[in-house]
């Protein structure tokens, strides 16, 4: 019998035995021709990977067009007629942000004079 990782393969046939429970004491029973067989399976398979270890040109070229926007950094200018809901106020301030994903409408965010801050999305 062959195992490779946790596939167990039967010594007489060389048909994949059914799965394998990692112990040397279990008795695999082979579907097609009826061999018993050792568990030789592998108990724990574990695999270590870093994004380095598989560079991507698109991996990299995607983080360096990430952009980071911060609420306290938007700049907010530009006057708009809408009513607040707190105070009522009819005009206030408003940025225009892409908060989603690209194929998605931008997200307005509106500003009071009086402090209250809400949102819409396009």
């Amino acid at each position: 019998m062959a195992a490779i990782g946790s596939l167990v393969f039967c010594t007489d046939c060389g048909n994949l035995l059914p799965a394998s429970k990692g112990s040397d004491r279990n008795v695999l029973t082979c579907d097609c021709c009826g061999a018993e067989n050792r568990d030789t399976g592998s108990k724990t398979i574990l695999t270590n990977s870093k994004p380095s270890d598989f560079p991507s040109f698109l991996r990299q070229k995607l983080q360096s067009n990430v952009q980071n926007v911060e609420r306290h950094t938007i700049q907010r200018g530009s006057k708009a007629d809408e009513t607040c809901p707190k105070c009522g106020g009819t005009q206030v301030t408003y940025a225009n942000v892409q908060l989603r994903g690209a194929d998605e409408g931008s997200t307005v965010i509106y500003t009071c004079e009086c402090g209250e801050s809400w949102q819409e999305n396009n």
